[in-house]
């Protein structure tokens, strides 16, 4: 089943990791296999991204904003508007992908590219709503007026739990307003950031937009780095453990930059007497198993009412026996592997 999505998604063996719009090429690092947590089978490779790569990555990025920018907001929702389009048509490939790539269940996985295809209609309509105030001046024939103007080039860091989502919730809002936009994906889940790379750029190739308005860069930490000291990045937006938020947010904040930051969370639900447990129970239990339980929103913690703290446990353990673990990509398992022998390890201890 797998097999056949890659080809339609424009997968190989060995695949190009860094792109700035119709233009796709192998890093000059190193050598990155994604190696799938269902079977621990090698799905494809690409190389990673030096700093030269990735500073003609951003080059190239600086140089597009001029030209997008000035492009009409509507016009900039409606190319926003064919990628969804495209990504309805890949919805079934795409969320095969991030499923065998990160190990969420197959469900999960199709529910991430419909978050991606309920964020571009969100933007569409944006496009066509970017107000700002008009307010009388004190000064006699004056009008004074507000307008928002685009950043420049948006740095978006995704972590492997959301493979695709987190990128499209940060790039179609910017794009919409004028940005350009640098995606340093996850080295966890790099197939399926190049599969969404490989769609826009069919649909920017059709419609003449410049090159550099979607740029990919597949690379390890020190391109992270490079792009929170950036000052031709004005936003970086990343998603990450706390450890490297902090690490982006203080880099970002030393050049008087702008970050957004989520991370890592230690998530209660409250049960109070009052609460319907038919409706506490499934959400808890998905809460806290939902993809594997490696999401910032991740259920960790109960805090329930005494008056109903024996009802929830039991109702809990009945709800748990009848989870199935198993291969994501068959839809009778509930919950699939986690990513790698690091998290199992981390679980663990």
């Amino acid at each position: 089943m797998i097999s056949s999505s890659l080809i339609a998604l424009g997968l190989g063996e060995k695949n190009n990791g860094i792109s700035t719009g119709s233009i796709h090429w192998q890093g000059k690092g190193a050598l990155l296999d994604s190696i799938s947590p269902v079977d621990g089978k090698t799905i494809g490779s690409t190389q990673l991204a030096t700093e030269e790569d990735y500073n003609k990555v951003i080059k190239t990025a600086v140089d597009a904003y001029k030209v997008w920018s000035t492009m009409p907001a509507p016009k900039r929702g409606e190319i926003v508007r064919l990628i969804g389009d495209e990504l309805r048509k890949h919805k079934k490939d795409l969320g095969e992908l991030v499923s065998y790539e990160m190990g969420k269940s197959l469900q999960e996985g199709w529910g991430e590219v419909q978050e991606m295809i309920d964020i571009c209609d969100f933007a569409v309509g944006l496009s066509r709503q970017l107000y700002g105030l008009t307010m009388h001046s004190e000064r006699p024939s004056h009008r004074m007026y507000e307008q928002y103007h685009p950043l420049g080039v948006v740095g978006i860091i995704s972590a492997f739990n959301f493979p695709v989502a987190v990128w499209s919730w940060n790039t179609m809002l910017a794009w919409v307003c004028g940005n350009t936009c640098v995606w340093k994906p996850s080295e966890k889940a790099p197939l399926s950031a190049i599969a969404c790379q490989l769609i826009v750029s069919r649909v920017f190739a059709a419609n003449n937009i410049p090159e550099g308005v979607s740029c990919l860069v597949v690379g390890d930490a020190v391109v992270g780095q490079l792009m929170s000291n950036d000052p031709r990045v004005p936003l970086v937006s990343a998603t990450g453990s706390t450890r490297m938020g902090k690490s982006v947010g203080t880099a970002v904040a030393q050049r008087l930059g702008r970050s957004l930051l989520e991370l890592g969370g230690n998530n209660a639900i409250i049960v109070s007497k009052a609460a319907d447990l038919d409706l506490v129970i499934p959400a808890v239990v998905f809460g806290a198993v939902g993809t594997g339980g490696q999401r910032c929103t991740t259920t960790r913690r109960l805090i329930v009412h005494t008056d109903c703290y024996e009802e929830v446990k039991t109702r809990l353990v009945k709800a748990y026996g009848q989870l199935k673990i198993g291969n994501p990509l068959l839809t009778e398992n509930h919950v699939g592997p986690l990513i790698d022998t690091h998290a199992v390890h981390a679980f663990s201890n």
